[in-house]
């Protein structure tokens, strides 16, 4: 959600719960104000928090957000390491191996082993050092380095 999303919300979710406060003390059918608050709340999940603290005030839904990564090993580690290798353009995928040495048996030069680390950076979400990445030259390497990183030892 982009920033102008998240400032349109807030500024829907102030005028609807001041609608609803002048609603409530003139009139008690308050359903469209609640209405445009489940729906601000359920697209916002920083404002259903807000929202579900006064539940005495009006019903809302609960909205489960899960933001755990999934449980890492050395097996799963490695499937995605060699995918990532496998979509890249520049590797052939029948030469490519766990033991393959990216310049010496793939043919990448020094600017596409620096793509390739950014792709296993975007992959497992943390960066890598340039004085680490120097030291990953085969796919055994990474996946090493991430299990390392990540605590995984098998």
């Amino acid at each position: 959600m982009s920033l102008t999303q998240v400032a349109r919300n807030c500024s829907r979710f102030a005028v609807a719960a001041n609608a609803l406060r002048v609603t409530a003390a003139v009139s008690s059918t308050v359903q469209p104000q609640l209405r445009m608050m489940h729906r601000i709340s359920v697209n916002t999940p920083a404002m259903s928090i807000l929202l579900n603290q006064n539940k005495s005030n009006w019903q809302s839904q609960s909205v489960r957000n899960f933001s755990a990564k999934p449980p890492l090993t050395l097996k799963l580690i490695g499937e995605r390491v060699l995918l990532v290798l496998k979509l890249y353009d520049k590797i052939d995928p029948s030469k490519l191996s766990v033991d393959s040495h990216f310049i010496n048996d793939l043919g990448l030069d020094s600017l596409d082993h620096v793509e390739v680390i950014m792709a296993m950076e975007d992959e497992f979400g943390f960066e890598i050092p340039d004085s680490d990445a120097e030291k990953l030259l085969k796919p055994a390497d990474i996946i090493k380095y991430v299990a390392d990183k990540e605590d995984i030892y098998d």
